[in-house]
């Protein structure tokens, strides 16, 4: 069972930095936010990618994602937008 941390008004933001897949052949593409799901797994617990747990698909797969996203610079645009949220949440006495 997944644990999501995304909430849905995040996810729609995220929704429009990532590139569309509209014409593309081949392979269906992995669902986008699953993957962004396992890429938070493993920053949030700092395990290795080959230890993430398969309900967030293939471990290779959604390495190969963030390593792309991060070159192309879509991973810093989706990481502001999560961590805007978390700044919010988070309270010091």
């Amino acid at each position: 069972m997944i644990r999501w941390m995304l909430r849905k008004e995040d996810w729609e933001k995220i929704q429009g930095v990532l590139p569309s897949q509209k014409g593309k052949q081949g392979r269906p593409r992995e669902d986008d936010h699953r993957v962004i799901e396992g890429i938070l797994w493993v920053m949030r617990t700092g395990a290795p990618w080959r230890d993430m747990p398969e309900e967030f698909g293939s471990w290779k797969t959604v390495y190969t994602r963030f390593y792309r996203w991060s070159k192309a610079g879509l991973w810093e645009k989706m990481w502001g937008i999560v961590k805007k949220r978390c700044r919010q949440r988070v309270t010091y006495p």
